[in-house]
């Protein structure tokens, strides 16, 4: 049994790179990443707080991947200046991280789709250590002091809710023959 069981339903089944899926609404994509960011204001504190995933990251980085026409460099780097904004944060410091998973997403859709599910949180990993990293690296260079180690847990805890969130984003795009 697997870590996360979904049920044996068409509707949560993870499309596999043969299936069609229909293109998402806009006004979905919108709602998914207005709920991400919400998601991430969320108050937390200790190690609740450096376990939680990175929604907003999460979302757009699916997004990006999946329709990387409507979410890009650009938009991620609009989503970053407002989550700077909404958290005070040095400025610009999450808007180079996710411009830098908009332009990875879209460099490397192609690659990313073809894996499995699980293969695919492994190259998600790997993404947000990298937008992590870089966020890091411009607080260091702000004079913040070095973090813990415990700072990677969110992006593993993103990792291994990757297989959910896909399932979740791609369930209004099924073809409706699949689900009567």
């Amino acid at each position: 049994m697997s870590l996360f069981h979904l049920p044996n339903s068409p509707l949560f089944k993870i499309a596999s790179p043969e299936d069609i899926l229909l293109s998402p609404k806009p006004w979905f994509v919108t709602l998914t990443l207005a709920f991400a960011f919400t998601t991430n204001l969320l108050p937390l504190s200790g190690f609740a707080l450096a376990l939680r995933p990175d929604f907003f990251a999460l979302v757009l980085l699916y997004w990006a991947i999946h329709q990387p026409r409507w979410i890009g460099i650009g938009m991620a780097w609009a989503c970053g200046l407002l989550t700077d904004v909404v958290e005070a944060n040095l400025f610009g410091q999450h808007a180079l991280a996710y411009a830098i998973l908009g332009f990875a997403a879209g460099y490397f859709h192609r690659r990313v789709l073809r894996f499995p599910v699980w293969q695919q949180a492994l190259h998600v990993l790997g993404l947000l250590l990298i937008a992590q990293g870089v966020v890091v690296v411009l607080r260091l260079m702000s004079g913040a002091s070095p973090p813990s180690a415990a700072i990677v847990l969110g992006s593993v805890s993103s990792a291994l809710i990757w297989p959910v969130i896909s399932a979740l984003l791609q369930w209004p795009q099924r073809v409706r023959s699949l689900l009567d």
